[in-house]
């Protein structure tokens, strides 16, 4: 975490600049030596990053009936804008019906279907990498979603698409402007 927040600045220049040794700050990064939160929130502050913390995702399978199941979150989540707006190919156990299609998700309604498949048959990690909750929210009432998926999902997604919520970063949520 620390090397990469240093960025291509030296170990000397992030040491002078965050007031800690160029040892302290190589124990630190290379694991032999853990910071206190203040001196890793200077270092992180001097290195022009923050440190942001936030909320798990539980999750819980939801029996639709029959063998059929679900994945459903507790809260939402927000991705980095370049990954809610790449393109993405599923791997087949989660897109079996159409193997090898990319979504190009700058485009609404191919991440509307994107969404619609993971949905219904996307494991967590698969939910967590591709779905951005704001949109998710936003493409909502737009989505054709088995009742089952739609009724596991409801009781989340229903209040803050009512209310014009969206999430934010870290499992909060702010009001729509």
């Amino acid at each position: 975490m620390l090397r990469s927040a240093r960025g291509s600045a030296s170990q000397d220049e992030l040491a002078r600049r965050s007031g800690t040794s160029r040892t302290a700050l190589s124990a630190y990064e290379h694991g032999r030596k853990a910071p206190t939160a203040d001196t890793l929130e200077r270092i992180i502050e001097a290195a022009g990053a923050r440190l942001v913390v936030e909320r798990r995702v539980g999750w819980i399978q939801v029996e639709l009936g029959g063998p059929r199941t679900c994945w459903v979150a507790d809260a939402l989540w927000r991705l980095p804008a370049e990954e809610a707006f790449g393109d993405v190919v599923l791997p087949v156990e989660v897109n079996w019906s159409s193997p090898g299609r990319v979504y190009r998700c700058t485009h609404r309604r191919q991440r509307a279907r994107l969404y619609e498949v993971l949905l219904r048959e996307g494991q967590p990690e698969d939910l967590e990498r591709h779905v951005d909750g704001a949109l998710l929210v936003d493409a909502w009432s737009e989505l054709t979603l088995p009742t089952g998926v739609r009724a596991a999902w409801a009781s989340l997604i229903d209040p803050l698409s009512e209310h014009g919520v969206r999430p934010v970063p870290g499992g909060a949520t702010g009001r729509a402007g």
